[in-house]
């Protein structure tokens, strides 16, 4: 629905390597719904989108980068898939602490495919349940998540779902939590 996010600010979490569509899709529904959107990264500059995993697809222009950002600053986060993103993000400190600061700031928080690797390295699935692509279900449970195959999963703000295939159902019930706003049990 037009007009649900209307003053809102939502950030897109992602470095080279992202899947494309898992970023580009959830930008232009939640863009749609009203909300303004920034891309955040972990350098100023380009960076590289992919189809698969395998072909590299477009560059987007970064807005800001994570030193430059804080969750205060933002009423929800998107983190897009793809297998190179998460694994450059998680050592990034910075990248890091800035997910973890949405968990503790209650606000909603949407994942897909490959992106809870950042919530594991941001230690925030503890009793939680979530889906992901499937390759990183053992990782999910060992960080205490109780992972599901299902399309999409939402957890107390927390939007989780498996793949591209599911970016219906992971875009409306993104924007559906972003619109409802602070969740008190989204915690770390």
């Amino acid at each position: 629905m037009a007009g649900e996010l209307q003053g809102k600010k939502i950030a897109f979490l992602a470095a080279d390597g992202f899947e494309q569509v898992e970023l580009t899709r959830p930008w232009q529904d939640i863009k749609d719904a009203g909300a303004e959107v920034e891309l955040i990264s972990l350098k100023a500059g380009d960076i590289q989108g992919m189809e698969a995993d395998i072909n590299k697809a477009d560059t987007f222009k970064v807005d800001k980068t994570v030193d430059q950002v804080s969750a205060a600053d933002y009423h929800g986060l998107v983190l897009p898939g793809g297998v190179v993103n998460p694994d450059a993000l998680r050592v990034n400190d910075k990248a890091v602490t800035f997910v973890r600061d949405f968990f503790a700031q209650h606000k909603p928080v949407a994942a897909i495919c490959h992106a809870p690797i950042m919530l594991i390295e941001a230690n925030v699935l503890d009793g939680r349940t979530i889906t992901s692509f499937p390759s990183i279900k053992t990782d999910v449970q060992n960080a205490g998540g109780n992972w599901v195959d299902q399309e999409v999963v939402c957890d107390e703000g927390l939007v989780t779902s498996r793949t591209p295939d599911d970016l219906d159902a992971f875009c409306a019930k993104a924007i559906e939590e972003f619109a409802e706003g602070k969740h008190e049990d989204q915690t770390t």
